[in-house]
């Protein structure tokens, strides 16, 4: 079993690594390392992982490395293990938005098998949905072992290059966001209506939690299961015409343009 350093143990670290464990990867077999003695402290308590508060030890002893610090500091953090992963060739697996892999080779070994992931918060309920770029060194079996990584917390695809990327973060990365909005205005407008708060809320919830498992679970596309739903003259034939004639998809895309844009800018600020 490879031997998975976290080089940083926040929330989507701590994520990824309770999935594994849930699915019966040896804790033994994780190590994590943090600057917070606090939460290292938390980690080994609850996960019975290995901790660390020096990066260089982690990395030594690891056959995968996860990239799970803020992109802000990634080229800090990285620069002092280049030798390190030069010697070892882990397979490094970076989960910082906006670091591309050209900027992780140039910061480290242009040899290095390096993974981008850009993963979403639902993986802290193991519901994520995760888009994964690989550079030319990355084999199939370290493919391979990338998706049953990210399959611990939810769904992994590949995509095939930077743009993609770019473009699953503006729809599944910043996407949770897009889902709580709409729920928190379902809310409010039942409010409105006269339902009392928690009964709106409790109904909102579930109504998002049935939809998507629906949609997830049935052979029809989602336009058709709005179409089956849609009576003529009912009253979610009115409500989805007000939306339409609001230009709902388009306030969408232009949304998803917004996200997809700061995520070219944000990679090419971080990237310096």
């Amino acid at each position: 079993m490879s031997k998975i350093a976290f080089i940083g143990g926040g929330n989507m670290a701590t994520a990824i690594l309770g999935g594994l464990i849930e699915n019966g990867y040896n804790s033994q077999n994780i190590l994590v390392s943090d600057s917070s003695q606090e939460k290292l402290v938390q980690l080994k308590d609850q996960f019975k992982v290995q901790t660390f508060n020096d990066n260089q030890a982690a990395a030594e002893q690891a056959d995968i490395i996860m990239l799970a610090v803020k992109p802000q500091v990634m080229q800090q953090v990285i620069a002092p293990l280049a030798t390190t992963f030069k010697n070892k060739k882990p397979l490094i697996i970076s989960i910082a938005a906006g670091i591309s892999l050209e900027s992780l080779s140039k910061w480290t070994d242009p040899s290095l098998a390096i993974v981008r992931c850009m993963p979403n918060t639902p993986a802290l309920v193991q519901k994520g949905a995760s888009g994964l770029l690989a550079n030319s060194n990355v084999s199939a079996t370290q493919k391979q072992l990338t998706d049953d990584i990210l399959k611990a917390v939810g769904l992994s695809v590949w995509v095939n290059s930077e743009q993609d990327l770019d473009a699953v973060t503006a729809l599944s990365g910043s996407g949770p966001a897009y889902f709580f909005l709409f729920i928190e205005a379902m809310i409010n407008a039942g409010e409105k209506l006269g339902l009392e708060a928690e009964t709106a809320k409790l109904l909102a919830l579930q109504t998002a939690l049935g939809a998507a498992t629906m949609a997830a679970k049935s052979a029809d596309e989602p336009a058709q299961l709005r179409k089956n739903v849609t009576s003529p003259n009912g009253t979610t034939e009115q409500a989805i015409l007000t939306f339409q004639n609001l230009k709902l998809e388009d306030t969408v895309s232009k949304a998803m343009q917004a996200a997809f844009n700061r995520s070219i800018e944000l990679s090419e600020e971080l990237g310096k």
